[in-house]
């Protein structure tokens, strides 16, 4: 990949750092801050869905622009203006309703520019299966950037300054080793929402500079069928109505691993948890996403080698393994720490083989439908189905009096796992040879 700002590629990059810095910025911390906030469950469900909510909207909406109506650039700079304003709006209240449809409006303008990015980003590869990891990345990167941050906005600096510290690596020290803690921590959780809405709008104006890239017109014939409707014709195809199955299980698994994972590192030893720090915790958990950007390097030269089957099979075993140990291992935190490396493989040898799948097997005017069809059960109903589950299992379902039951909840999300590779193993079959379309007719 070029490394000069002004090539496509370099622009295409710096689009997935950025749209992937949004969405990092605010979702691993905000299951716990919504209960801050004296937000009934049933109102934090409101809050939760509305991402998934946004992605089944989006998919038969928004990705139908994107693919027929309007330059996708220009999509993603309104929705980035937009929804940035109401992200940011996000850390400046407190009540339930104006949070609420403040949350709704990011998400249905923000979770279609995710199919959107994929599309810019395909429609300027000359060969996707190779350069798709490289530019991919820089969502990882993104990720990452959005949650080093925080270490230092969960510090009590009231702390810090008592303590007098001599020298930048005494202050170092001193701000690491005072992390905050229980309400003051869960009121800078606002911060997290701000900075979102910074880069969105960041984002709003770099669109501006990405290459252009014409929407596209209806096949021959087709000018008067809709690209969502096309694409949903292709779930016909048995390999891809199979793989899409398969996707929503993974989906939920992963969703379940952002549900439980933040609160699962701040939980005490004593009470079953890992005992981190809540300043360490966002930066624990993006440990997964350096891996992931070792994985992002090798997924090309790993799909050539063992092709579609068996890397996406070793990607959804990942979450098996992952949840094995937060199972069996809770009190070793080392361990814990470790495992998060893992989520690399999880993401990107499944999901990303996903997104280069659709764009190797789908035809070429309706793909950002194609992609909103999976991200229908990536972003959309496994989201939904995690974010209305996990709530009951953790609170109610595996909780006995004050504690949870961690182990007996982490086997719910390793059986899915486990069967949802089983199934991928025994009934997905794409043709051996890569074609250039799928029809569902």
């Amino acid at each position: 990949m070029s490394s000069s700002p002004s090539s496509p590629k370099f622009r295409l990059f710096v689009m997935m750092v950025l749209e992937f810095f949004i969405w990092g910025a605010w979702l691993p911390l905000i299951f716990g801050y919504l209960p801050s906030l004296g937000f009934s469950p049933g109102q934090q469900a409101l809050i939760l869905n509305a991402f998934p909510v946004a992605s089944i909207v989006g998919m038969f909406f928004s990705n139908e622009w994107a693919d027929r109506k309007f330059a996708p650039e220009k999509f993603l700079a309104f929705s980035h203006l937009i929804g940035g304003l109401a992200i940011l709006g996000c850390g400046f209240t407190k009540e339930f309703m104006p949070f609420f449809l403040l949350m709704l409006v990011h998400c249905l303008l923000y979770v279609p520019t995710i199919s959107i990015v994929n599309s810019v980003a395909f429609a300027n590869m000359k060969n996707p299966e190779k350069e798709f990891g490289l530019i991919r990345m820089g969502g990882t990167i993104g990720w990452i950037l959005a949650a080093w941050p925080f270490t230092f906005i969960f510090v009590d600096w009231d702390a810090v300054g008592a303590a007098h510290p001599a020298g930048f690596a005494d202050w170092l020290g001193t701000a690491l080793g005072h992390p905050l803690g229980g309400d003051a921590a869960k009121a800078a959780t606002k911060w997290t929402f701000i900075v979102a809405g910074i880069a969105s709008l960041a984002l709003a104006a770099f669109s501006l500079t990405l290459p252009r890239t014409e929407p596209k017109r209806a096949a021959e014939g087709a000018s008067e069928k809709l690209a969502w409707l096309e694409a949903l014709k292709l779930l016909k195809v048995p390999f891809v109505f199979v793989l899409w199955l398969v996707t929503l299980v993974d989906a939920f698994v992963h969703n379940c691993y952002f549900n439980w994972t933040g609160v699962f590192l701040g939980t005490s030893q004593a009470a079953g948890g890992v005992g981190i720090p809540s300043n360490w915790i966002t930066p624990v958990m993006s440990i997964g996403q350096v891996a992931e950007i070792v994985t992002m390097f090798v997924l090309g030269a790993t799909l050539k080698a063992c092709g579609w089957r068996t890397t996406m099979i070793v990607g959804i075993l990942g979450h098996a393994a992952r949840f094995a140990v937060y199972a069996f291992f809770p009190q070793s935190a080392a361990v814990i720490i470790g495992v998060q490396i893992l989520h690399g493989i999880c993401y990107a040898f499944f999901f990303a083989s996903v997104y280069i799948f659709v764009e190797a097997y789908f035809p070429k005017d309706i793909r950002a439908s194609a992609q909103g069809l999976f991200n229908l059960q990536i972003l959309g109903l496994g989201v939904l189905l995690a974010n209305s589950i996990c709530p009951f299992l953790i609170q109610s379902a595996y909780r006995h009096g004050a504690m949870v039951d961690f182990r007996g909840l982490f086997l719910v999300p390793l059986a899915a796992a486990s069967i949802a590779a089983i199934a991928l193993a025994l009934f997905f079959r794409p043709p051996a040879n890569t074609p250039t379309t799928v029809t569902g007719h």
